[in-house]
């Protein structure tokens, strides 16, 4: 890379506005790095009118943001069927525009990088609302107009050449990263789970976390291990009614904990307290919290599904999805085999050491620079 003549790029940083899950967390522990850089003079942009007031308050030194307002709907609305406006319009000249959350604005001049975290929306869609599901258009224009796709899997890149038709020298893989689980007291999260004893779940409450298989596991075992609950942690979405709904039909409903939003100082206490944590989801293109639990050396029992074998290895119990009954027979093995659950713990610390945000930060800024020479 020539620090001699920095890469100008424009970001989207919208997701830092948002609760920092998924591409908050990605854009949160790339973009603070990115901008310590010399090599790059990053920009940052928004899709909503107050985005560039509030961006301005969390955004590293450094970065600038656009003065502009952006209006997201009416503008996917013309991407969809055009090339205008591009993203000059708001960030002036720049050779990369990059952004981090399945869509980026076309370019007079700049080169396009998009990147995607999985396919959910094509292979899912019942899973998706309306707005998200504008983006396989919006992709596939971009596509056809050069861009390049970075994903976060090998898994998601194979996906993003056989579902949008993308080219394969365009489609770069750069897996995420995993930052140390704070220091925290175990005997704290156990004392939010109400017990010495629990199964954590992490995350959004959404159907594609299959959350009410986790509930129907855990009644499975639980009459033979009365010491153990089921806490879940993470704030309401969209398939908050079913897990209820699943919880209140639960023979051992009362040993399930809901706590919804929790701190990062709560999470990380939760994490290190717990005797498993379980990540039952359906479609992953990556897996952020099993590669959290094994950093902070819980063990973890997951799906065989997506991009998340890539990233667990044989670090975590791993069953296929959807099979309640698989799920239930690993979070007992876990549970009652102390020689299993140690095992677990120290290929997962050994696993987690293999991911680092800062591999992460660099691989993205030699692609910047990768392919603003190629533009």
């Amino acid at each position: 890379m020539n620090i001699d003549r920095p890469v100008r790029v424009a970001l989207d940083a919208v997701a830092l506005l948002d609760t920092r899950t998924g591409v908050g967390r990605f854009v949160e522990e790339t973009i603070f790095r990115l901008a310590r850089r010399p090599d790059l003079r990053i920009s940052a942009f928004g899709y909503w009118p107050r985005a560039r007031t509030k961006l301005r308050a969390v955004l590293p030194p450094g970065i600038a943001v656009s003065p502009f307002p952006m209006l997201g709907p009416p503008l996917r609305f013309l991407w969809r069927h055009g090339r205008i406006p591009p993203v000059e319009c708001w960030s002036g000249r720049v050779e990369v525009v990059h952004g981090p959350n399945f869509l980026a604005p076309p370019a007079w001049r700049a080169a396009e990088l998009i990147t995607v975290h999985d396919l959910t929306i094509l292979r899912y869609p019942e899973y998706c609302t309306s707005d998200t599901l504008q983006f396989p258009a919006l992709i596939r224009r971009a596509i056809g107009r050069g861009a390049w796709i970075h994903t976060v899997s090998r898994f998601v890149a194979a996906e993003v050449v056989e579902l949008l038709g993308a080219e394969p020298a365009k489609v770069v893989t750069i897996p995420n990263g995993v930052s140390p689980v704070p220091d925290a007291d175990p005997a704290s999260g156990r004392q939010l789970a109400g017990c010495d004893r629990y199964v954590l779940a992490l995350g959004t409450i959404e159907p594609r976390k299959n959350l009410p298989g986790l509930v129907a596991a855990f009644d499975a075992v639980a009459a033979g291990l009365p010491e153990v609950r089921l806490v879940i942690a993470g704030p309401d979405g969209w398939g908050t009614v079913a897990l209820d709904a699943a919880i209140d039909q639960a023979a051992h409903r009362s040993r399930i904990v809901r706590l919804g939003w929790v701190s990062e100082t709560q999470r990380a206490a939760l994490l290190r307290g717990a005797a498993v944590l379980a990540y039952p989801s359906v479609y992953e293109g990556f897996g952020l919290p099993p590669l959290e639990a094994m950093a902070a050396g819980t063990p973890v029992v997951t799906t065989r599904t997506g991009g998340i074998p890539e990233v667990v290895g044989d670090a975590a119990r791993c069953v296929e999805p959807g099979d309640d009954q698989a799920l239930a027979h690993a979070l007992e093995e876990v549970l009652t085999d102390e020689e299993l659950a140690d095992q677990l713990r120290l290929r997962g610390k050994a696993r987690a050491e293999l991911f680092s945000w800062q591999d992460t930060a660099e691989q993205l800024a030699r692609l910047y620079h990768r392919i603003a020479d190629a533009a």
